[in-house]
């Protein structure tokens, strides 16, 4: 399955049908503790706050989402769902794959907050690379080659 990255913002959002109608779609098919809010409410807050939301996109529609808040040298990465008819197809692996190129090719650092995630979703980012901080505050990718030096 050739799945894209696609950012969506603020604008993208606005500007695309779509792009809302899918966004929704996928969120709605996350299970209710996953979310803080409700699904339309969830999107409209993290996208009036700046933040955006990185998706895999095949064939014209995002069939999984990562919420991403961004600050001057890290993205903090949430709330991980792909749609309910695409699961175990490895969108979600391949998203994340993703976002990790991105990041590194914008000198980005990329964490997850370990206290809302649940067991699979940890999973998921051990089998990655991510590695639970010694407090385990929370999981974080070093896309740094060994020695610090790109």
């Amino acid at each position: 399955m050739p799945v894209t990255l696609q950012q969506v913002d603020q604008a993208t959002w606005e500007a695309d049908a779509q792009i809302r109608l899918d966004l929704a779609r996928i969120y709605a098919d996350a299970p209710a503790e996953r979310l803080p809010l409700p699904v339309d409410d969830f999107i409209r807050d993290h996208l009036a706050s700046g933040h955006l939301f990185s998706c895999a996109r095949f064939n014209d529609r995002l069939l999984g989402a990562v919420a991403v808040k961004t600050d001057q040298d890290a993205w903090w990465l949430s709330n991980l769902c792909v749609r309910s008819t695409t699961r175990r197809r490895g969108v979600g692996s391949r998203l994340l794959a993703l976002v990790s190129e991105t990041a590194h090719a914008e000198g980005r650092r990329l964490f997850a907050d370990s206290s809302q995630l649940p067991v699979a979703d940890q999973m998921l980012l051990s089998r990655l690379g991510y590695r639970l901080t010694k407090d385990g505050d929370y999981f974080e990718l070093d896309l740094l080659p060994r020695g610090g030096q790109q």
